[in-house]
């Protein structure tokens, strides 16, 4: 049956939902390319709770949801971005999500890192800064998971140069347990991490970035960089040490980054891997076989979808991933923490549906297209 969407100039538009999904199971573990999903959490749509309370998590669902990932052979990065920290999920919630989710990756065999950060602070000295990372480190590597040390909003506002992050990240890099990924998170994302590494010049933060790496080379698996700027991306991986990868975060030029050139390739960590999650364990895998034209056909259709996710203000992106899981029947409802349900319009949600569907992403298309309808009722689009 034909549904009827809204478009920004507040016109119905005509689509015909497909009848059936993309065909993706589960499949081998890649060996090209290490690949990590970001992912999102889910509500407790039942909590009595606010957009300035901690967050209610329906943990059960929360759980079946990494697990959908690891089934498909992707990697999960744990308690960054995409679950919404500093944007309705505290240090408190995040610890939490932390330790359920390594006991979960443990009991599956799953493969799983997660972010370090500063948010149980909001200000202070950078001794104060030092102190937040440590806690979190020891947590995560406490857990057994990989750490991701994340840019942190306390530590913008506190370093006076780069001589402060090379300080901040060098203390931290030298008690590592294991190797660690350095998370480059650009003011798009946040605007409070404007001018990180020491400098608003991207080329001199990148030689900041590049100075911590190159004092402790044996402590830094890999970088992850979320700058949605591949020339800058290329330009930085190619200047890195032997040995240290470069997991890409850029959710709009990702199938190239990942499929690389003669001098070399991204990784990947991405949040935009969470509602493409099977698709892109597929493309992976082809991509394992050598066959960069089939790695590439697969993928490069998803790129309209995940700009639009990610279009400005960039850091509501998590709104479409979680509606997106929604659709897909990953979660019962369309209810996030922070009540960031609200963050973006009815016509972006229609125009992401309109590109997930054709992509073939929902399991059960039918669901998708009802919950769709229930949607466009509750905006008041009664055709």
């Amino acid at each position: 049956m034909t549904i009827h969407l809204p478009s920004p100039d507040g016109a119905l538009r005509a689509y015909e939902p497909r009848t059936e999904p993309l065909a993706l199971t589960p499949g081998t573990p890649f060996t090209s390319r290490t690949v990590f999903s970001a992912a999102h959490v889910v509500a407790d749509p039942f909590a009595d709770t606010h957009p300035d309370a901690p967050a209610a998590v329906d943990w059960d669902a929360t759980l079946a949801f990494r697990r959908h990932l690891w089934a498909h052979g992707l990697g999960v990065a744990e308690a960054m971005d995409t679950a919404q920290r500093g944007m309705g999920l505290d240090w408190a919630g995040a610890a939490e999500l932390i330790r359920r989710s390594a006991a979960e990756a443990r009991a599956v065999g799953g493969r799983i890192a997660c972010g370090v950060g500063t948010d149980q602070i909001t200000g202070g000295s950078l001794a104060d800064v030092r102190a937040a990372y440590e806690e979190q480190l020891a947590l995560v590597e406490e857990s057994g998971a990989q750490a991701v040390l994340m840019a942190s909003r306390a530590l913008a506002a506190a370093a006076q140069g780069p001589e402060d992050y090379l300080d901040v990240y060098g203390h931290l890099l030298r008690q590592a347990a294991e190797p660690v990924v350095l998370h480059w998170l650009g003011p798009m994302f946040d605007p409070a991490l404007t001018g990180y590494w020491g400098s608003a010049d991207l080329d001199v933060a990148t030689d900041t970035f590049l100075e911590v790496i190159a004092a402790h080379p044996d402590k830094v698996d890999g970088i992850k960089v979320s700058l949605l700027d591949a020339e800058r991306e290329v330009d930085l991986r190619r200047r890195l040490p032997q040995g240290v990868r470069c997991y890409t975060g850029d959710d709009f030029n990702y199938p190239e980054l990942i499929a690389g050139d003669e001098r070399g390739f991204s990784h990947a960590l991405l949040g935009i891997f969470d509602p493409l999650g099977p698709l892109a364990a597929e493309a992976v895998r082809i991509l394992d076989t050598g066959d960069t034209a089939g790695f590439r056909g697969l993928l490069d259709p998803t790129v309209e979808l995940s700009r639009h996710l990610f279009q400005s203000p960039t850091r509501f992106y998590k709104t479409g991933v979680v509606f997106l899981a929604w659709l897909a029947g990953h979660q019962t409802h369309f209810t996030m923490v922070g009540g960031l349900q609200s963050a973006r319009s009815l016509p972006h949600f229609a125009r992401a549906y309109e590109l997930a569907d054709g992509l073939g992403l929902f399991p059960d298309p039918k669901s998708a297209e009802d919950r769709m309808r229930t949607l466009l009722a509750l905006y008041g689009v009664a055709r």
